[in-house]
């Protein structure tokens, strides 16, 4: 079922015209530099530190769950070596499949900024992760699954995160 999704993507879904987009969406991604960029920018701020700290541990936290762990135990291969019909827009990449460490991120630092910052910007920081999340899938580097469970991961990182802020370090 993975392989089918994503085939039937690159078949209705993929063309030439929308190729530029996704691939810089999914760049947006790599090394979650956006989202620490973004982290570090509200760090700064006075009235928006908190959501940067937050968001960089919640990060660091899916980011041991994930790329440290989860890639080297699992070892799922990429879908594009395994399924030959599949053509990735991308370079061979150089880790394992799953989880997707572009969605961890996103989700991850998304599900932060939901819960700090005005409704409006978290909404936008959400809107951006789905869409990282769905740019795995276009270009063909990542299985749905590994996606659906980057995001599980994701948002259940921060919510641990900001339970742990709110239960010892509320003001």
């Amino acid at each position: 079922m993975d392989g089918n999704c994503l085939l039937w993507i690159q078949e209705n879904l993929r063309h030439d015209f929308w190729n530029p987009f996704w691939l810089w969406i999914t760049s947006l991604g790599d090394g979650g530099w956006f989202w620490l960029a973004l982290a570090l920018v509200l760090a700064v701020f006075p009235k928006t530190r908190k959501a940067g700290i937050l968001a960089f541990c919640s990060m660091a936290l899916c980011a041991l769950i994930t790329n440290v762990s989860l890639k080297n135990l699992v070892a799922r291969p990429r879908p594009y070596t395994q399924i030959p019909e599949l053509i990735s827009l991308l370079p061979a990449q150089k880790d394992w499949s799953f989880p997707s460490g572009h969605t961890t991120v996103s989700f991850a630092s998304a599900g932060i900024y939901l819960r700090i910052l005005p409704r409006r910007y978290g909404i936008a920081a959400l809107v951006l992760a789905v869409l990282i999340a769905f740019s795995r899938l276009y270009v063909g580097v990542h299985y749905p699954t590994d996606v659906l469970v980057g995001l599980i991961i994701g948002l259940l990182g921060s919510w641990i995160v900001y339970r742990i802020n709110t239960k010892f370090y509320t003001k």
